[in-house]
């Protein structure tokens, strides 16, 4: 895994890369918009019945003023907090409609005895990649309420986040590999059979995410992808 993450370093500048990761970022950008927006008008229709409820029960102003204060707080803090948790899932989901081109880049430099890859049917490709969304979205909706009682205890957050992550990076960038030499349930009987492996080059890809430098965060693709191929 080392040696593939020296192999992403070295290909970085590939226009392949950077075209996908531009509008993996902007397909996240939106969803992010989407969901930042249905939130916002969520807490301010939470908000204004608890503002209700403290007038209607709490007669003293300041306290009425403090209550208001530490809801918009707490709501703006949490929806920051969870943008953070779930950046990498939704980065995820839209790399996953795009990541060929760079598995072709890849293999066409660093593995050019590869025989053709196998011509994947554009129903097997929506359906593996809607399937990836659901597990995406389903996980990390269960994990919410860890993330959310975890907050304030390091490093157990981090060990929640990485964990989760990990889990779906490694997974999607190994079936999006395997899936050029196998059919669907050959990859996935692959990817269980070195499910530790998978997870391990998932969580440093999904710590690669993390680091807020252009650089890592182009790399971090082209290492999942020589990981996975390893």
């Amino acid at each position: 895994m080392f040696n593939a993450l020296s192999k992403a370093f070295g290909q970085s500048a590939d226009p392949a890369f950077r075209r996908v990761f531009v509008l993996s970022f902007l397909i996240s950008l939106a969803i992010f918009i989407l969901l930042w927006v249905i939130a916002s008008f969520t807490l301010s229709w939470l908000g204004e019945g608890v503002g209700v409820w403290v007038a209607e029960n709490v007669s003293i102003e300041w306290i009425q003023t403090a209550a208001d204060w530490l809801f918009s707080a707490a709501s703006i803090g949490a929806l920051l907090v969870v943008s953070l948790f779930l950046f990498p899932s939704v980065m995820l989901i839209g790399m996953s409609f795009l990541l060929d081109p760079i598995a072709e880049a890849v293999e066409r430099k660093h593995y050019p005895g590869l025989p053709a890859a196998r011509h994947q049917p554009n129903g097997e490709a929506i359906r593996g990649a809607l399937v990836f969304t659901l597990v995406t979205l389903v996980i990390n909706i269960v994990a919410l309420p860890f993330y959310i009682a975890l907050l304030f205890l390091p490093p157990l957050n981090l060990v929640l986040f990485y964990l989760i992550n990990g889990y779906l990076l490694g997974r999607e960038y190994f079936e999006l590999v395997a899936v050029r030499r196998l059919d669907i349930k050959g990859a996935t009987r692959l990817r269980k059979h070195f499910r530790l492996r998978v997870i391990l080059a998932g969580t440093i890809i999904a710590f690669l995410l993390t680091i807020p430098d252009p650089e890592p965060l182009y790399a971090d693709h082209r290492h999942g992808l020589h990981a996975a191929s390893l």
